[in-house]
């Protein structure tokens, strides 16, 4: 009863500790510049949520709108590319025998390791020299790999995928392609929406990969033109109140897409590790 009592506490500290936080952004979304710094933080000061949302949809002809779009459009295309690549690449490692697969696996864990920060100036010369800079592109192409979806993905396979499953299936001839997109990818649901979901937040929160490869503001992810309107704050004071809205509307598409991938997330997790 104690442990339970102690457990219940300290969780309950935990989620009061990460959601004060987004209690303080749904407030402050609903303020005027002043009274962001005029009132206390943690209440509010006359709201108005709609029109205050509305501000920030319409300053500078619907910018931020093109900004959400852009997030969508490479946190949607990268995460499903990340996705596809990570499955196929990690059901071939985990079932196809083939010389220098373990060579292969240990260069993708050495992925793993490296902190995209470290790869994003190589990546812009490499693209500079492609002519790809400051394109859709040179955001897109870095986001459909994910190291740790591979190694993901391999392990789920490896322990969801049965062998003979997949050999009764090339005895009724079926080809690779065929049973991997008819078998493995069934098979493997799990784990693919982890890594989806894991991706996609990656890439919505990527400040820096936007920064170094973009010079378009028009081409600007959320949280790139979020960072450029706090830096003109100091000149215009309206920018704080729509940085602050523009972070709360940021954080809506991530709830909503853990909402609803939430049981496929912790079901991926809780098979792997037992099955493994």
């Amino acid at each position: 009863m104690r442990h339970r009592i102690l457990t219940v506490s300290l969780l309950s500290v935990a989620a009061v500790y990460f959601l004060t936080p987004v209690y303080w952004l749904t407030v402050s979304a609903t303020k005027s510049t002043g009274d962001l710094f005029g009132t206390f933080g943690l209440w509010f000061a006359d709201p108005d949520p709609v029109g205050r949302l509305h501000q920030v949809l319409t300053h500078d002809d619907g910018i931020y709108v093109r900004w959400f779009g852009n997030s969508l459009l490479y946190a949607g295309v990268g995460a499903l590319a990340a996705t596809l690549l990570s499955g196929a690449a990690g059901y071939a490692l985990a079932k196809f025998s083939f010389p220098g697969r373990e060579g292969i696996f240990n260069v993708i864990l050495a992925g793993v390791l490296i902190p995209g920060t470290a790869l994003a100036l190589p990546l812009y010369f490499l693209f500079s020299e492609m002519g790809l800079t400051g394109s859709y592109w040179s955001v897109l192409l870095p986001s459909a790999v994910s190291p740790f979806g591979v190694y993901l993905c391999r392990i789920y396979a490896a322990a969801a995928v049965p062998d003979a499953l997949l050999e009764a299936a090339r005895i009724d001839g079926a080809g690779e392609a065929r049973i991997f997109a008819t078998v493995g990818l069934r098979l493997m649901t799990p784990a693919l929406v982890t890594v989806f979901l894991f991706q996609f937040v990656h890439i919505w929160n990527n400040y820096f990969l936007p920064l170094v490869m973009l010079s378009d503001s028009d081409r600007y992810p959320i949280q790139l033109g979020l960072t450029s309107w706090q830096g003109y704050a100091d000149r215009q004071p309206q920018l704080y109140q729509y940085t602050v809205g523009g972070a709360f509307l940021s954080v809506l598409p991530l709830m909503v897409l853990m909402g609803v991938l939430q049981r496929y997330w912790r079901t991926g997790l809780t098979d792997g590790g037992v099955k493994a």
